[in-house]
């Protein structure tokens, strides 16, 4: 009898007689399964997930799928959130629901609470006592779907819409303001609770609206907050410009800068966790007349890397990419403005390649992503370790590919260039124009142009457009004049949908939601080869590799206009400058 008593599952002794769909006691249910596994530990009370894992019976999902056999509980892969309401996020801390791995999802069609572990009907219990429902139907799911769910629910739930609406209209600004003002200490100014509810509120509202950057500018009579989305800067607040101070120094703090010094600039760094997105923030702050200007640049760590089709390109460009990145030595440039995703597709390069046979090292500034199976090197100017004295040390580590941020100067261009011609595969960034111009650049810098020739294989231009909106683009016939400067010959347009933005709520009435890009490759032929030994002259240079086959910038983008991805003024915006003259347009036969 007593060992039948240790046998017992403690947690039964505190749960009310539910049952499941077939009628029998949950109680007994929970007997049956604790026997097998339950130590004589009867003051400890587990769960059956801990159990089945110390057992190390199975995983996660086998262990879901037998208990749902035996409870008569449904199991569910995925969770119903597309449409569920969010009202429980206002009377539940979401502490409490990741602590006890449960989450109430109520649909249109029925009230579930997901739970990972069986034997927690207390939580359960609990949980409908306070939402007011007692017609809810359990069901199992992995404590990774859960938390996710949990962190999609207060996502969406999230007052800050709400708060910062008030806050633009002057309803609660005043108050707010005047709790920040009410201490004078800088650092109890720092850590007063209205100041922190302020910045939580505009990291969380960035992240909500898939802002990239944060602009905290302060002017002679306001402090304005600025998002960059899509590469567009947009209006969010404008606050009064004596809570300055205390912004700025509630940032300082948590990107552990010095809030006394005012004087220099700083540069620091956050990560910061809001539901189930790690979001690494890049801090920098600089003087100037009306107070320090503070930009923070957002980076979402749990997004996966891009792979070469994400980018934007198309099937022919992916062939000839996937061969270039395969070769056993050369450079591969990519060139574009600051912003225009250089160091994503070279990301996307390195992920395509990565694998136990080869030996790749990075030196960035700064390490943006970090791949598992790369040596990546940070930049630290302040111990000398610059990109030519990183790249001196990595060729000594026997590298099969290397890839340098940015060349920025001769001596780097010179190591980048040796270290190709030596056997390695060799990946960097310059910023200009278009392909033909990273030539002349690297000539300007002192390379001489037969080493350019050959250790040079490809260089890749890219810019970023942005993405109609799906839900509310709309076609339309633009006018000729348009159709000319894009590049597009009006014998295209025939059979074909153009269209436009227009702007909903999905897209915050922008009209664009998401950027893809834009790309010419110009691949070192033969052709090429010999114009660079003649002339560093970059009109010549495209000219020779638009008739050996190049699409360049103008053209992508007249392909992506008439496939329905973006819209004629987006490519005009990234591509203005390059169209050399208007006569360059896609052949028919190419689109």
């Amino acid at each position: 009898m007593e060992a039948k008593e240790n046998n017992r599952n403690p947690l039964s002794e505190d749960m009310p007689g539910l049952i499941n769909r077939d009628g029998k006691p949950i109680i007994e249910l929970l007997d049956e399964a604790f026997a097998p596994v339950q130590e004589a530990e009867p003051a400890r009370r587990r769960t059956i997930g801990e159990l089945y894992s110390q057992k190390k019976a199975t995983d996660e999902i086998g262990q879901l799928r037998s208990l749902s056999i035996q409870f008569g509980i449904p199991l569910l892969a995925e969770l119903p959130i597309d449409h569920m309401s969010v009202d429980f996020t206002r009377k539940i801390p979401i502490q409490y629901l990741k602590k006890q791995k449960i989450v109430p999802l109520e649909t249109p069609d029925a009230f579930l609470i997901a739970v990972s572990d069986p034997s927690n009907f207390q939580a359960v219990d609990d949980l409908m006592r306070i939402v007011g429902r007692h017609d809810a139907e359990v069901v199992l799911s992995s404590e990774g779907t859960i938390l996710s769910a949990i962190g999609h629910a207060y996502d969406l739930g999230r007052d800050s819409a709400q708060e910062f609406t008030e806050i633009m209209n002057g309803e609660s600004a005043d108050s707010i303001i005047s709790e920040i003002e009410e201490t004078a200490d800088l650092l109890d100014e720092a850590s007063d609770a209205p100041i922190i509810k302020l910045v939580n509120l505009v990291l969380a509202q960035a992240i909500k609206d898939r802002a990239s950057d944060i602009h905290i500018e302060p002017y002679a009579g306001s402090l304005k907050i600025r998002y960059r989305i899509d590469g567009m800067l947009y209006n969010l607040l404008n606050l009064p410009r004596r809570i300055q101070s205390s912004l700025v120094s509630r940032i300082k703090i948590m990107a552990k800068l010095n809030i006394a010094e005012k004087r220099l600039p700083q540069d620091g760094r956050i990560e910061v966790r809001i539901g189930d997105k790690n979001v690494d923030i890049r801090v920098s702050v600089i003087p100037t007349a009306f107070g320090e200007r503070v930009v923070l640049r957002l980076l979402d760590k749990s997004q996966a890397l891009l792979t070469l089709a994400d980018l934007g390109l198309d099937a022919t460009k992916i062939k000839l990419f996937d061969r270039l990145i395969k070769s056993p030595y050369g450079i591969v440039l990519v060139t574009g403005p600051t912003g225009s995703g250089k160091t994503t597709s070279l990301y996307a390069a390195l992920s395509k390649i990565n694998s136990p046979e080869i030996n790749i090292i990075t030196i960035e500034d700064p390490i943006e992503y970090q791949i598992e199976g790369i040596g990546q090197i940070q930049v630290n100017p302040k111990i000398d370790l610059t990109f030519a004295t990183g790249l001196r040390s990595i060729v000594r580590q026997d590298p099969d590919v290397i890839l340098v941020g940015e060349i920025r100067d001769r001596e780097t261009a010179e190591i980048a260039i040796q270290s190709s011609l030596t056997g390695h595969l060799v990946f960097s960034t310059l910023h200009t124009n278009d392909a033909a111009s990273a030539i002349t650049r690297l000539i300007d810098m002192g390379i001489e142009p037969f080493l350019v020739s050959s250790s040079v294989i490809a260089i890749v231009a890219q810019r970023l457009v942005r993405v109609l909106c799906p839900r509310c683009k709309e076609a339309y016939q633009p006018d000729a004049e348009s159709l000319i400067d894009a590049g597009i010959p009006l014998s295209a347009v025939n059979g074909r949908q153009i269209f436009q933005r227009r702007g909903c709520n999905a897209c915050m009435n922008t009209g664009y939601r998401g950027r893809t890009g834009i790309f010419e490759i110009m691949n070192m032929d033969e052709g090429v080869k010999k114009l660079i030994l003649k002339t560093s002259d970059s009109n010549q240079i495209n000219e020779e590799a638009v008739r050996n086959g190049m699409s360049t910038l103008v053209q992508d983008g007249a392909r992506k206009v008439l496939e329905g991805v973006t819209t004629i003024e987006e490519v005009l915006r990234v591509t203005r400058v390059l169209n050399r003259n208007s006569n360059v347009v896609i052949e028919d036969e190419t689109i």
